[in-house]
């Protein structure tokens, strides 16, 4: 399933293979350089492009992730 929040920020442009993924995020990262992710996030709700249970859904995910580089990092410390 793929996450309505990247979707709507992103233009629901696909995502081809790692490259296309590194891609999309630095193009993500400039559109939204400077700009208060607070505000953008609420903007989504409150025009319907996104509703909260998709918010809550893309943060529950966004958590997990954290985790699993947290994980990740140790494994490349020791």
């Amino acid at each position: 399933m793929s996450n309505p929040i990247f979707q709507a920020l992103n233009g629901g442009r696909p995502q081809q293979g790692p490259q296309g993924m590194i891609q999309n995020f630095q193009r993500f990262m400039r559109q939204f350089q400077g700009q208060d992710p607070t505000k953008i996030l609420n903007d989504l709700i409150s025009s319907g492009k996104v509703s909260q249970q998709q918010l809550d859904m893309a943060q529950r995910q966004a958590q997990q992730m954290r985790h699993m580089f947290a994980d990740a990092e140790k494994m490349f410390k020791s």
